[in-house]
């Protein structure tokens, strides 16, 4: 139960992960009407009376090359269990990429062990924290980059702004503890959103999200790449490949599965927690030791004037440190019990570790007199300045680089868990609710992989051209989730709800405040990219929901109902009831072989109306054919169409949409004789008329095309 008492399961759907989210069950509606439906079935007992053991010992195992292997396992009558042999590819090439994929990503994991993919606290922080972390790395040289405009005299304003930014952080922290409490089955910005404010609102943080997220992967690789290129010039060439590596290796890992990718990638974020705290303890006992003397920065002339607009941009810049900070809110259920309460405390070391690190750096930039550089980053600088011998930089510079690539690692943890509810809630593509091999939401992976990678190739991997666009989608879903948790504490208005509700409405102004300032400050130079895409996002969001509500009409059992109550009107309805269903089956010929043969006994053994149709381009040669058909006997009509054009395709599908429009209560059954080959490249010898059929038929209603497959030995 929530704390509104309320259980947020039922205000915003379950945050719960489930194998089996792509079936979701009946309503009592629905049951009902499968019950009336049921009611009027009529069938033959020869259809119950099956010719074979479903659970017998043949169907459940199998041998070859002398190896007895079991396919299926018996649970109970009418239900078997899938072993891991049955899931084998039975061909070489198949066998092979089964191989390459254990090799990569091992092997598969039951649905059972979803239980078991959570994470402790130890493990979830570095996951987790891995993008706020690392955000410091570029977010105070974005700041300073903006001030330094102004000239070297203006850079004393990062202390100011610094500070202001502090605020932010614990207003955003302070209110994302609350979102937690709030919701503790599941608190990202798209269900506060949606539940709070509706389902545009809802819609509007989760394109934040979604730009957030690639731009996460794109931003911070970039920055890594950037890191290691200033320690080694020579690599600056290779920017671009090597970024793109990276975002491979990150797909792999996560592909693996949550706790994997946990494991691996955890250990660079505490060695770049011990690295740049220890940088800063160093710097400021140096610094105290010199008395806080500031040195002077190197002089700058100013490009632009110093004014309020320039240090809202500064500020705006400077927020992009906070990136990430919404990742503990999405990635609740990964938690090990008792959830809500570990991700906040969590939450809270994040934050905590995020405002030490940030304001130990301004400071240092400021008492050092770091002025931005385009082939050197100002961690970079400091870490030069404060270690200028030993092995010290170097450990600096390696666990900036490794904590910034592997940054991106929670953008693959939160940007799949996003789709997922977007998924169940119907505004994206429903294989987002897929859980991979590993327990892994795979097909989120594999898109927010694609997405980073073609920003990058297209930004040519540089950090800089790429920070303009940050602010404005994150910033959007922290506002949007928390004037959410406002509306939540003025709904609920339990003890102390108008503490929280100022808390979390402290947060959302300042958050408006860069969000509007970014948008504005900086959309010519790249956030107008993001202005324009959340509303196209979340117009392609609607449409794929106005897509499944379409389906849902079409499809859901309630249309059985109407359709059941009021009679049929306009076109006949689809028979749901076997009585209904009146057959005719069609067998294209092309000519008398055992395929042919093979396909119209299995036709004439179904008992029902037949027809063979034969499309010949000339007359001599149709009226031959049909004396090769008086030869086998005439036992199933024949249909011969001339094509004067020698086109095979449209004419017989134009015949068969002929017969469905002149019989719109038949069902047509196009029975096409296959052959199939060994080898895939055998394939192109050979006439793929199933296929072209079911392409051209697809969109006639009451045709089914099928096939009877010829297997050619060796």
């Amino acid at each position: 139960m929530g704390r509104s008492g309320q259980d947020p399961e039922q205000e915003a759907g379950s945050a719960t992960f489930s194998p089996s989210a792509e079936l979701p069950p009946p309503s009592p509606a629905d049951l009902d009407v499968l019950r009336r439906v049921g009611a009027r079935w009529r069938v033959d007992d020869t259809v119950r009376a099956l010719p074979v053991d479903p659970q017998a010992d043949e169907v459940r195992t199998a041998t070859g090359t002398g190896r007895h292997s079991v396919l299926f396992v018996p649970d109970e009558a009418g239900r078997l269990t899938a072993t891991p042999t049955v899931e084998r590819q039975d061909t070489v090439e198949g066998r092979a990429l089964g191989g390459l994929r254990r090799l990569l990503l091992g092997p598969p994991l039951t649905s059972g062990a979803i239980l078991r993919e959570r994470m402790p606290k130890f493990l979830a922080l570095p996951v987790l924290a891995s993008d706020l972390l690392s955000s410091v790395a570029y977010g105070p040289e974005a700041m300073l980059t903006v001030l330094v405009l102004a000239g070297s005299g203006a850079l004393g304003l990062s202390l100011p702004i610094a500070a202001g930014l502090v605020v932010l952080m614990l207003a955003v922290g302070t209110s994302y503890r609350q979102t937690v409490y709030a919701y503790p089955h599941g608190a990202g910005s798209y269900l506060v959103a949606s539940d709070t404010l509706g389902p545009r609102a809802g819609l509007g943080a989760a394109a934040g999200l979604v730009l957030d997220y690639v731009l996460t992967v794109a931003v911070s690789v970039s920055a890594g790449t950037a890191a290691i290129t200033s320690a080694l010039p020579a690599l600056a060439p290779y920017r671009v490949p090597f970024a793109l590596a990276v975002i491979g290796l990150l797909l792999t890992g996560n592909l693996r599965g949550i706790r994997v990718a946990g494991n691996v990638f955890a250990a660079p974020t505490y060695f770049f927690l011990v690295a740049v705290l220890g940088l800063i303890v160093v710097g400021l006992v140096r610094a105290a030791a010199d008395g806080f003397t500031v040195a002077a920065p190197p002089p700058t002339p100013a490009v632009e004037g110093l004014g309020l607009l320039l240090v809202l941009r500064a500020f705006a810049s400077g927020a992009t440190s906070m990136t990430g900070i919404e990742a503990v809110s999405n990635a609740v259920p990964v938690f090990r019990p008792t959830e809500w309460r570990n991700a906040r405390t969590v939450l809270t070391w994040m934050v905590g570790i995020l405002i030490v690190i940030f304001v130990g750096l301004v400071v240092l930039f400021h008492l050092n007199g770091l002025v931005p550089t385009a082939d050197q980053t100002l961690l970079s600088q400091l870490a030069r300045h404060t270690f200028p011998t030993g092995p010290w930089y170097a450990l600096v510079q390696a666990a900036t680089a490794l904590v910034l690539l592997l940054a991106a690692n929670t953008a693959f943890n939160d940007l799949p868990r996003l789709l997922y509810f977007m998924a169940r809630d119907s505004y994206v593509p429903r294989r987002f609710l897929h859980l991979g091999d590993r327990l892994a939401l795979s097909n989120g992976l594999i898109v927010l992989a694609v997405a980073a990678a073609v920003l990058l190739v297209a930004f040519g991997g540089r950090t800089h051209s790429l920070i303009p666009l940050y602010a404005v989608g994150v910033f959007l879903a922290f506002t949007l989730s928390q004037t959410g948790m406002v509306r939540h504490w003025r709904r609920h208005r339990e003890r102390g709800w108008r503490r929280r509700a100022t808390i979390n409405g402290t947060g959302a102004a300042l958050s408006a405040l860069v969000l509007v300032t970014a948008a504005v400050t900086k959309f010519t130079e790249g956030a107008w990219v993001v202005v324009l895409a959340v509303p196209l996002l979340i117009h392609l969001f609607r449409r794929v929901r106005r897509h499944y509500d379409q389906v849902q009409q079409a499809l859901g059992l309630h249309a059985v109902a109407r359709t059941d109550d009021a009679g049929p009107a306009g076109d006949e309805p689809p028979p749901i009831v076997p009585q209904q269903v009146r057959h005719l089956f069609l067998v294209p010929v092309a000519r008398l072989n055992q395929a042919t043969l093979r396909t119209l006994a299995y036709v004439g053994s179904l008992g029902q109306p037949a027809l063979a149709l034969h499309v010949s381009p000339e007359r001599t040669e149709a009226d031959r054919f049909r004396a090769q058909w008086a030869t086998w006997g005439d036992h199933v009509p024949l249909e011969t169409i001339l094509s004067p054009h020698r086109v095979i395709i449209t004419p017989l599908a134009g015949y068969v949409s002929a017969l469905r429009h002149s019989r719109p209560d038949l069902t047509l059954t196009v029975v096409v004789p296959d052959v199939i080959v060994e080898h895939p490249w055998q394939r192109l010898l050979h006439y793929r008329t199933e296929q072209r059929l079911r392409r051209t038929l697809r969109r006639h209603p009451g045709i089914v095309v099928t096939s009877m497959p010829t297997h050619l030995s060796r």
